[in-house]
């Protein structure tokens, strides 16, 4: 299965016809969205129709919606939105395969404060552990991964900017990533990731406040397999949003 995941930047305005373009050529069966301000139900399932998926919205309390789109023939059992507990919202269903169920969420987790997206990880994590059911978490993390040496991202970002990024002891915070690893999740991108991980900024989709990063993860259950997975770069990809698309191929 062709898995993507997309924030769009406040809702593609003025900018759906060629965010429609991308989804159409990818040719998902499952896509997570991001950053859906302006969206509602009506408006969601004129883009899903315009890509031929069923939608599915998750609605937030303060911040942006969330979305998962499904490919027919694949087959939504069970859809749930989280709002609470949330700056923006998660997303998820659970689709018939002929493997078995999968759940996949849709997550944007909180871009300011370190602790908040800690906290909001591990919630998420323990409420759709990966061991009770074979599940796909993506979306934007707003979150730096561990293991990594993150010194030369942060060093170009103002002190304001830098501080969304700042455990208390001034290191790279990676605890909301680590959150996911710790409850079972893999990071598909450290098994399947070919070229570059950074997804953000784009060279004409704004960005400004980002310096070159890995903000955009697809974790999911060690029975869940990934293989070409990229960061999708070029065309239209390079001014749709301020985030690149994530693509992978699944198997379960």
């Amino acid at each position: 299965m062709r898995f993507l995941t997309w924030n769009i930047k406040t809702g593609g305005g003025g900018r759906l016809d060629a965010i429609t373009t991308v989804i159409r050529r990818e040719n998902p069966d499952l896509l997570a969205l991001q950053e859906l301000r302006g969206f509602d139900a009506g408006s969601l399932g004129e883009l899903a129709d315009a890509v031929g998926m069923a939608p599915f919205l998750g609605r937030s309390f303060l911040g942006q919606p969330v979305a998962v789109l499904v490919r027919p023939p694949l087959r939504i059992l069970e859809r749930t939105e989280v709002r609470w507990r949330l700056h923006h919202a998660a997303a998820a269903v659970t689709v018939a395969t002929p493997s078995g169920p999968l759940r996949v969420v849709s997550v944007h987790l909180n871009p300011f404060s370190p602790y908040r997206r800690m906290r909001e990880a591990r919630w998420l994590a323990a409420r759709f552990r990966p061991d009770r059911l074979r599940t796909v978490i993506a979306g934007d993390l707003n979150g730096l991964d561990p293991g990594t040496d993150h010194t030369a991202t942060l060093a170009p970002q103002a002190g304001f900017l830098r501080a969304r990024h700042l455990a208390p002891d001034g290191s790279a915070d990676t605890r909301a990533v680590g959150a996911f690893l710790d409850a079972g999740f893999v990071d598909l991108w450290k098994v399947a990731g070919s070229g570059s991980p950074l997804t953000v900024p784009t060279t004409r989709g704004g960005g400004r406040e980002f310096s070159r990063m890995r903000l955009d993860y697809v974790m999911a259950s060690p029975t869940v397999a990934a293989s070409d997975m990229v960061v999708m770069r070029g065309d239209e990809t390079e001014f749709a949003s301020d985030h690149y698309p994530v693509r992978a191929e699944l198997s379960l």
